[in-house]
């Protein structure tokens, strides 16, 4: 589904204007952001979870000349669906 099919199917189902959902998309996606480079971990209830972890350093190999490169450790985003999306994908997983 393209974003603005999601937009399209949030607009018709809250009754709202395409113009609308997409500035409350955008304002979620500023205020998700804002708080993660904040180090905060975001909960949204039936949804799940956004957090911030760190990826320790590791060793890559270059596949093209076989040397080796140490990347150095990182912060990334991370999402943990809810048990409702969670249970929502069994009970599609059983239909198929």
């Amino acid at each position: 589904m393209k974003s603005k099919e999601v937009i399209s199917e949030l607009a018709q189902q809250m009754g709202w204007t395409t113009q609308e959902v997409t500035k409350m998309l955008s304002a979620l996606g500023s205020v998700v952001g804002t708080k993660l480079m904040e180090g905060d971990t975001l909960t949204l209830p039936d949804f799940g979870q956004f957090e911030v972890r760190k990826k320790m350093e590791r060793i890559s190999v270059n596949p093209t000349n076989g040397k080796r490169y140490l990347v150095p450790p990182k912060l990334v985003p991370v999402f943990k669906p809810s048990t409702t999306i969670k249970n929502h994908l069994k009970e599609m997983e059983g239909d198929e």
